[in-house]
């Protein structure tokens, strides 16, 4: 398998800047980038009122939905004379980003940083702290644009 540079796509303020930070790696390094958006597991349907089958609807158009955002953003890159590629896994973003990571021979990760701070951090973890705490290559983190 070619090495590439995967790029966590998430929707976030830092999307298009992780899209740009990709698109000039790759216009370096000449490599392929792979557009990751990992979408949620699905729910546990306990306690659920709707029922399983609504919520699995649900889940179901919202993961096709984010799918082809993730193909547009690819898209638009290939316009641009890059070579690039959607994908879409659901799963823990951590894990599922390392695993894509070591199964496509990333040479790079690009993720959005969300800046949510310490506290939020502290309680929740944050992506881009799991990511580089445990890749096997390098990674950028990209910054939310300021307000």
């Amino acid at each position: 398998m070619d090495p590439c540079i995967l790029a966590m796509i998430d929707f976030s303020d830092a999307t298009d800047s992780v899209v740009e930070t990709s698109k000039s790696l790759a216009k370096a390094l000449d490599l392929e980038i792979i557009f990751l958006h990992v979408g949620q597991p699905n729910p546990d349907f306990v306690g659920y009122e709707a029922g399983p089958e609504t919520v699995r609807n649900s889940v179901a158009h919202e993961l096709a939905d984010e799918h082809h955002t993730v193909e547009r953003i690819a898209e638009s890159v290939t316009a641009d004379g890059i070579r690039c590629r959607p994908m879409m896994v659901q799963g823990p973003t951590v894990s599922v980003a390392l695993e894509q990571a070591e199964k496509h021979s990333a040479r790079w990760i690009v993720v959005g940083s969300h800046g949510h701070g310490a506290l939020f951090n502290l309680l929740m973890g944050s992506v881009s702290e799991g990511i580089l705490r445990a890749a096997q290559c390098p990674v950028v983190v990209v910054p939310r644009p300021q307000e």
